[in-house]
């Protein structure tokens, strides 16, 4: 039965006059329990999955298949060849026809719905689960929509061009694991698609999204926060200092998304200098989420070299507290009043650390740009993560834009100590060197701000307990 399917399948294809390519007869014969499609746009995907599934729904009773996307106008988009090669077909079988829904007089059908948790946790005793665009789905709807195949033990398709460095899409591709068979298309092995169509792609698109749209390469997500982080890494001298706590890596978690950089290094020759009696850290506080701390000092030229990181959840503050250095001076969330006291009581040189979000970001911001912030390679894995998928929120108007809170908990560790040691130097008038004199080149409103930064930081710095009750 199942060689025979194959055959029709593949007969279907030639009959509505699609040639399938070599990966196309591995999509259908393979019988892939859990399948990646990752191709390139124009690459035959959609196509191959619709026959794919209108041929099972025709052939075997009973079976029903749900087409899921992150809108249902996406995945009414392969709906809508389904129906289209049903309607080349001649019909066949058809019982009920509507806007969604494919229904045979087999009992087979064919659903297609958004994927919104409200509308798919109906559905059970799916046979082939088909999600569209998966590296657009969030991790909780694909979470939602994976039961649905427990007691039938249907198959998974996902299908996609990648979409960043992110979500359940890109974990499955790069550290699933034998969980699932991947078949990956780009641009070049697809016949219908020209050198010269993707030679102009390549000039409209630029470098980095044409990657990702025609040879399948999970790019920085668009829009991250700091798109250049990785140019900060150096690598290690063999010669080079030992961490001076002694505890480098010791108990760290697992680097949160298995992801690795592609490293562009700040300098082939730079040496990280020994330390000095600057030694700096920032820590971000969680439970749940995820307690971050990274750690490291800043040398003759103000350059940041960043050292260590601890990065754990679901562990009480001892355990944190056993792996950070202590000859540092550390910032912290503010909001972390009750842990910074505990840390304090322990020996620990703990300080309030900027929580200014948007000033946070224009400090590391300006660090990256000139060069004074520099990571050793292998120290801080789960802060490069971090940068690779942190990234801005969508927003009509981008002045009023702010990042999505997650894939942030390193990088508000940093946050909080570059923007704390960097405050007066954000805020200082600079000198005209044709003049001599102060000359800001700011505007009104902007002056205002940095007063307003001032009188924020006279309270910032204060210890008067009166104070801190106030602004709680």
């Amino acid at each position: 039965m199942t060689n025979k399917l194959h055959e029709t399948t593949l007969g279907i294809m030639r009959t509505l006059r699609l040639t399938p390519d070599p990966w196309q007869v591995d999509v259908i014969t393979g019988e892939h329990q859990r399948l990646l499609l990752n191709c390139a746009r124009q690459s035959g995907k959609t196509s191959v999955v619709a026959v794919l599934g209108l041929v099972e729904a025709l052939v075997r009773p009973m079976t029903r298949i749900l087409l899921l996307s992150r809108s249902l106008r996406q995945s009414r988009e392969m709906f809508r060849l389904m129906t289209h090669y049903h309607e080349v077909l001649g019909f066949l079988s058809l019982k009920r026809r509507t806007a969604v829904e494919l229904e045979f007089k087999n009992d087979s059908r064919i659903v297609c719905m958004p994927c919104r948790e409200d509308t798919i946790r109906g559905f059970a005793h799916v046979d082939i689960l088909v999600i569209d665009e998966a590296a657009r789905v969030p991790d909780d709807l694909y979470r939602a929509v994976r039961p649905m195949l427990a007691v039938s033990g249907g198959r998974l398709i996902a299908l996609s061009t990648p979409y960043g460095k992110r979500g359940w899409f890109h974990d499955a591709w790069a550290r699933g694991g034998d969980d699932w068979n991947r078949i990956q298309v780009t641009a070049d092995q697809c016949p219908r698609i020209t050198p010269e169509f993707l030679d102009q792609e390549r000039r409209a698109l630029g470098e980095s999204w044409y990657r990702q749209e025609y040879f399948c390469s999970f790019e920085s997500v668009e829009g991250v926060v700091y798109p250049d982080f990785a140019r900060c890494v150096v690598p290690q001298s063999s010669g080079q200092w030992a961490v001076a706590s002694g505890q480098q890596n010791r108990g760290q978690s697992p680097v949160i998304s298995g992801q690795r950089e592609k490293i562009v290094h700040a300098s082939a020759t730079a040496h990280c200098p020994p330390p000095t009696a600057n030694c700096l850290g920032g820590i971000d506080f969680g439970f749940r989420n995820p307690f971050a701390a990274v750690w490291g000092h800043l040398d003759r030229d103000d350059v940041l070299w960043l050292t260590g990181e601890h990065y754990a959840s679901q562990r009480p503050l001892s355990y944190h507290a056993e792996r950070l250095p202590k000859k540092y001076t550390w910032y912290a969330d503010p909001a972390g009043a009750n842990d910074i006291a505990e840390l304090r009581h322990a020996g620990f040189k703990v300080q309030r650390g900027v929580n200014d979000l948007r000033a946070g970001i224009a400090a590391v911001s300006a660090r990256l740009e000139d060069g004074r912030l520099r990571v050793l390679e292998g120290r801080c894995p789960n802060l490069l993560a971090e940068a690779g998928m942190y990234r801005w929120g969508e927003s009509e108007d981008r002045r009023a834009e702010t990042p999505v809170d997650e894939h942030n908990h390193a990088l508000a560790a940093l946050r909080y100590l570059i923007a704390t040691i960097d405050r007066h130097k954000q805020a200082k008038r600079r000198i005209n060197p044709e003049t001599g004199a102060k000359d800001s080149g700011k505007t009104p409103e902007e002056l205002a701000a940095e007063e307003e930064n001032r009188r924020y930081w006279r309270i910032m710095d204060s210890d008067d307990p009166r104070i801190w009750w106030r602004l709680a």
